[in-house]
Order: C-alpha cells, then structure tokens, then sequence
C-alpha cells in the first residue's frame, strides 16, 4: 500500500494467503446469496448479481460454488437469510472507518467489531457518525494499456464524474446511480476494465505521522477484514512509505 495514493487508503486490501480462502470465498458467497435473493437468480436481468459474478470468478470462487450461491439465493437452496449492515467509528488517531458486513448474526456481529475498535484504541460510533465523510462513488478500474483519451472521451460522454490515473492504471468514477449505464455503455464501446464495483471514497484524508497509531489503525482493518461477516472495510487515513517500511520492518 502506497502512502502516497489516496486511492490506496479507500478500501484497504492486503494480500490472501492459501489459509484465508475459505474466509474470502465465504464473502463472495454472500454478495452473490443476497444480490439474488433481492434481484432474482438471472445477470441478465440484475446487474448487482452480474457484478458478484464476475469479482467471484476473478477471486478464483469455483462454477459450483457459485451456481450454489445463486440457487440459495434464489430460494432453491438451503435457506441463509443475512442481512446488510453498516457499521461506522474511529480508529486511533480519529480515522474515519466504515465497515459493510452481511450476517445472520447482527448481535454476534457487532460484539466482534466493537472488541475490534475498542482493542486497537478506536471506538465504535451510531449509525452517520462518520459515513457523511465519505462519497459512494461506482468506481471501474482500467489497466495502462488503456487508450485514455478515447476512455474519458466515451465515459464523460456516458456523464461519468471523472476520469483518474492512479499507479499504472486507470479509474472511471460515478454516481451510484448511473454505474450500471457507464459500465454498460463503456463495454457496448469495447473497454473492459479489470473491476467494477460501489466503493465509499473519503472527502479528506488524515495524515497519520505517528507510528505507534499507524500500526493500531493497520492491525484494526486487518482484524475487521478477517471476519467473515464482513464484506467491505474503508477508511480515510494516508500514511507514509516511510512509516509503512518501518513496522514491515
């Protein structure tokens, strides 16, 4: 991760081993359990499920698992009824965090993630504490083989909100409202990005100097990514390269 790159601290992703597998299939599971309870079992006809598909099988989630997934879904299997749940606080330092998690358990749910902030000195607030600090946006990624400028051209066309680069490649931002029409309108033109997905971008960005507090915010987003309840985590922290070498250190 990048201290440099404010896209970098949005969603905050580190590498899965082997023995996180079953925890990051479990999270696709869900997405693709919930789009086609809510949308119906057919891509063609939901393009939330459409999406779940696709970042399913680019995690290495298998056809079976995912035909399974979609027929629990869809009633035809045995029934999991989870719900969609926000949760927001701080981290140290008063990071901004915001956790999407899908559970059959809301109280299991939230007694992990409360232990969670409150173990790496943070602090789980009510519900809008701090999600007014950051904008749903669709975000498509393009990798740097792009042609740019007929990118920007075909997406400002489909008013798309901007058109950044970001380390090696392209991001297509939107409302979340119009996602669907510019990811749709952008592949009818021949351009396939590389993800597709609503993300939660901060307005602004705290700059963490300290690096005591840069490892408790670190620790706390990769305890809240291991559980399996919890499907997205974003932040609005911006920490050093310097810093970052010394606790890999």
């Amino acid at each position: 991760m990048s201290g440099h790159s404010k896209w970098s601290t949005i969603k905050h992703k580190k590498a899965k081993v082997d023995s996180q597998r079953a925890v990051v299939f479990q999270k696709y599971s869900r997405e693709l359990i919930v789009s086609a309870r809510l949308g119906g079992p057919d891509p063609a006809g939901n393009f939330r499920l459409r999406t779940a598909i696709e970042k399913a099988k680019a995690a290495g989630l298998p056809n079976d698992n995912i035909k399974r997934a979609i027929e629990k879904g869809a009633g035809s299997g045995a029934a999991e009824n989870y719900e969609e749940l926000i949760y927001e606080g701080y981290a140290a330092g008063g990071v901004a965090v915001v956790v999407e998690a899908m559970t059959d358990n809301r109280n299991r749910t939230a007694g992990d993630i409360r232990s969670y902030f409150t173990k790496y000195n943070g602090s789980l607030g009510a519900t809008g504490c701090v999600g007014w600090m950051f904008d749903q946006r669709g975000v498509l990624t393009f990798d740097e083989d792009t042609d740019f400028e007929k990118l920007f051209e075909t997406a400002i066309g489909l008013d798309a909100l901007d058109i950044v680069e970001d380390e090696g490649s392209y991001k297509v931002l939107t409302t979340v409202e119009n996602f669907q029409n510019v990811v749709e309108g952008l592949e009818k033109e021949g351009f396939k990005s590389t993800s597709a997905e609503l993300s939660r971008i901060p307005q602004n960005t705290v700059e963490v100097t300290d690096e005591k507090t840069a490892d408790q915010i670190l620790k706390l987003l990769d305890k809240l990514e291991e559980h399996d309840d919890v499907q997205n985590v974003y932040a609005n922290f911006d920490i050093s390269d310097e810093i970052l070498q010394k606790l890999e250190g």
